[in-house]
């Protein structure tokens, strides 16, 4: 059994490692190369329609993990980050990967935007609690 404390860290952990293993695989020619290396080059074309929705969706594990971490403040952001995920997905789909780079700096932004203000409010929180025991 884990630790409830655990969870937010693991959590974390691979949302971060899905975001980085999908992000190399959608901008970089790695993946191309293995599917052509085992023989499924007909593949190739469909891989994006995979990844990009991956990528949001791991952008998204690694949002609620930090709101987790950060002592669950407001509203649970779940149904949010998974609308999210879906809409930009749509969103490339329709603009048929145009600008595929730029919608995903702009999906992973808000994410950073987001730890930056869950850890600015955490450490407010912190010091509220400290000073409300002395």
């Amino acid at each position: 059994m884990t630790d409830m404390n655990d969870e937010p860290t693991t959590l974390l952990r691979r949302g971060l490692i899905g975001s980085v293993v999908t992000a190399i695989c959608c901008f970089t020619p790695f993946l191309v190369v293995i599917v052509a290396g085992v023989g499924l080059s007909a593949i190739v074309g469909w891989l994006d329609y995979a990844l990009f929705p991956m990528l949001f969706a791991s952008l998204g594990v690694v949002a609620y993990a930090l709101w987790l971490q950060a002592g669950r403040p407001g509203r649970n952001p779940k149904a949010l980050l998974i609308g999210m995920a879906v809409a930009l997905s749509a969103l490339l789909f329709w603009l048929e990967f145009r600008f595929a780079l730029r919608i995903s700096v702009a999906a992973a932004l808000p994410v950073a935007g987001c730890a930056l203000w869950l850890r600015k409010s955490g450490l407010v929180a912190a010091e509220n609690m400290e000073g409300g025991q002395q």
